[in-house]
């Protein structure tokens, strides 16, 4: 995506393979809004990494993750607030961890945010996998809340 533009979806794209999402230096720099009867704006089926952009979604959540490993770093992740907030929460992870042959070796599936606004929903993300949240950061600034955290294989 080009930095200083807003990009509209009316569908959400899957991200694959190796892929890097976001330009600029600022999240506000680049825009995704998503439109109202979409589930999600993004979402991820293998490694991926979102920078220094911001997503807007109406009612779904801004990213799904499914699986493979998902940096979002410097972003913006806006839910516009209405009252069936408790349904969806900004990320959404529904990634199963396989066990490899390797006793207690997960496939690598993640989600890593560092340096993120999050704003909307009743949580920051949700797990329907078998990913948990850990390592958990939060830093109250003047006007926003940044995350820091980690879901992952416990």
């Amino acid at each position: 995506m080009k930095a200083g533009y807003c990009h509209l979806f009316p569908w959400f794209p899957f991200l694959y393979y190796d892929r890097k999402v976001g330009g600029g230096e600022l999240p506000d720099e680049t825009t995704l809004i998503c439109s109202r009867g979409s589930d999600s704006a993004l979402g991820s089926l293998s490694t991926c990494k979102l920078a220094n952009l911001t997503v807007k979604a109406e009612l779904g959540c801004c990213f799904l993750h499914r699986s493979g490993r998902l940096t979002i770093d410097g972003c913006v992740l806006h839910r516009e607030t209405n009252p069936l907030d408790f349904l969806s929460c900004p990320i959404v992870s529904t990634a199963r961890s396989c066990i490899t042959s390797t006793p207690m070796k997960s496939n690598g599936d993640s989600v890593t945010v560092l340096h993120t606004r999050i704003e909307g929903g009743a949580k920051a993300v949700l797990t329907s996998g078998d990913l948990v949240l850990q390592r958990v950061r939060v830093i109250y600034a003047r006007t926003y809340l940044y995350f820091w955290f980690h879901v992952d294989h416990q």
